[in-house]
């Protein structure tokens, strides 16, 4: 991967589940450096530091005082974004957030405005459409392989994660939920390689209304679910593709497809992408058999390692663009996908197609080897 001369400083705000995996992501990179992390909870910024020997921790004030942080990454739960986010932009720090963008599109909007009154760069996950598994399919699509894209189907399974976090009630809870905690993941993938939504049809519900807590370190025994858990949707792109979703927190065991794209001439198979890398199989209508793509970029991480669950690649993306390189990762990006995935619910509510108001371009496709 391309490395940026200058070195970037960062902060970290918020301390939990996946505070690790951005750390360990980010120190592939020389040129990206993490000088603080930040928490409501002191005490667990604290640790977070000795663990990973970062030199200075605190609450979230003193992270937006810090002159010498320059990138602040935003981990807080979804419902808490908007806030943190306009904090950090008016405080002068780019900021890149965890997926969603906001909680609701009216607040991703307020988050927009901020973004352009302070004059900073916005970046927001999910950025695991920069890895090579959907920059391969992207090239593949966009070289022709299987003609013309026609459709696509996308099925988010449950992720289970009653039974390894230790509070998922965020899961549960507004911004969070299959089609906003899981469904950003596969919707960039989608955005990025057929372009932007015009239209969406859906419906929705609520499985199980409460949830027990098995996870060995829980800090809640059982916990009740306020948004939908089950959603359908179909997704007519720009593009003339037809797209065809599952997402829900309901299908432990399936065996769908992760992610399928089809063409006039074949059919392009996805892994997770909730990864960065994986294989990507193609099939043409005169192949007797699949054929892995060999990967147009290189690998973030092992498949099938630890390595794959390390983030961070989208704030390299920020600061490239801090050099004048692309930024695809941007908020712009990002609201598009949240303003798709809202309409999930609105759909059903009002028993309607939703026509999406927001556009956004495909994202200029990664530097192949």
């Amino acid at each position: 991967m391309a490395q940026h001369t200058a070195r970037h400083r960062i902060g970290i705000l918020g301390a939990g589940n996946i505070f690790g995996r951005y750390v360990e992501g980010l120190r592939t990179f020389p040129e990206l450096d993490v000088i603080r992390v930040a928490d409501v909870d002191t005490a667990r910024a604290e640790r977070a530091a000795a663990e990973y020997a970062i030199p200075a921790w605190g609450g979230p004030d003193e992270l937006l005082a810090d002159d010498a942080v320059e990138i602040v990454i935003n981990i807080t739960p979804p419902a808490f974004h908007a806030k943190t986010v306009i904090a950090a932009l008016e405080a002068g720090k780019h900021v890149y957030v965890e997926k969603p963008l906001a909680a609701t599109v009216e607040e991703a909007r307020e988050v927009l405005d901020a973004a352009e009154r302070s004059g900073k760069l916005l970046g927001s996950a999910p950025d695991t459409f920069l890895g090579s598994a959907v920059q391969t399919a992207r090239h593949a699509i966009d070289t022709g392989l299987i003609g013309e894209p026609v459709g696509a189907t996308a099925f988010v399974r449950s992720s289970r994660s009653e039974t390894w976090h230790p509070d998922p009630r965020a899961f549960y809870g507004p911004g969070g939920g299959p089609v906003l905690d899981m469904g950003p993941y596969y919707l960039a993938a989608l955005v990025n390689c057929l372009g932007p939504v015009r239209q969406v049809s859906a419906a929705t519900r609520v499985g199980a209304k409460t949830r027990k807590v098995t996870s060995p370190e829980r800090v809640v025994d059982e916990i009740t679910v306020e948004v939908p858990t089950h959603a359908s949707a179909v997704l007519t792109f720009a593009s003339g593709a037809i797209g065809t979703t599952l997402m829900s927190f309901d299908v432990w065991d399936t065996e769908l497809p992760r992610m399928e794209i089809y063409g006039t001439e074949g059919t392009l198979s996805l892994p997770n992408p909730n990864g960065f890398d994986g294989d990507v199989r193609v099939k043409r209508h005169h192949d007797d058999e699949w054929e892995v793509l060999t990967p147009v970029t290189a690998l973030f991480g092992a498949v099938n390692t630890p390595e794959q669950h390390r983030r961070g690649l989208g704030v390299h993306d920020l600061a490239g663009a801090l050099h004048g390189g692309p930024h695809r990762a941007d908020a712009r990006f990002a609201f598009h996908t949240l303003e798709v995935l809202t309409a999930f619910e609105t759909a059903q509510r009002e028993n309607r197609v939703v026509a999406i108001e927001s556009n956004c371009e495909r994202p200029q496709p990664r530097t192949a080897h």
